[in-house]
């Protein structure tokens, strides 16, 4: 699984950095062998002005699988990170499983063909 991280309008931190890899690598654990890469967009969108201007921009590569995308904004950028990949790492299982799903009930069917 590669990981990038990235940040516009700001300077990334190595604490930040460290952060999203740790919270990915923990999130994607259980489907990391399904994983080809994770993108991961880091905006202040309003600079200095403050306010609810946190984005993180996820966006998962999935080998035969339609790519999972999600943005979160929140005030605080830690906040924001925690957000984006609780959902990205709920919809990637989710993909996931309906892939798996769908394998185990097709192999039955080629069987019964082939014979």
């Amino acid at each position: 699984m590669q990981i990038d991280i990235q940040a516009r309008s700001f300077t990334l931190t190595n604490a930040l950095k460290i952060y999203a890899e740790e919270k990915l690598k923990s999130s994607f654990s259980r489907c990391q062998d399904h994983l080809n890469r994770i993108v991961v967009r880091l905006s202040d969108i309003n600079g200095p002005r403050g306010g609810e201007d946190k984005l993180c921009h996820i966006h998962v590569v999935l080998p035969g699988i339609s790519d999972v995308i999600i943005e979160d904004t929140e005030q605080d950028m830690y906040a924001a990170i925690d957000r984006a990949i609780d959902r990205a790492g709920n919809a990637v299982e989710r993909k996931v499983d309906r892939q798996q799903s769908a394998l185990r009930h097709q192999r039955p069917l080629r069987n019964y063909l082939s014979a």
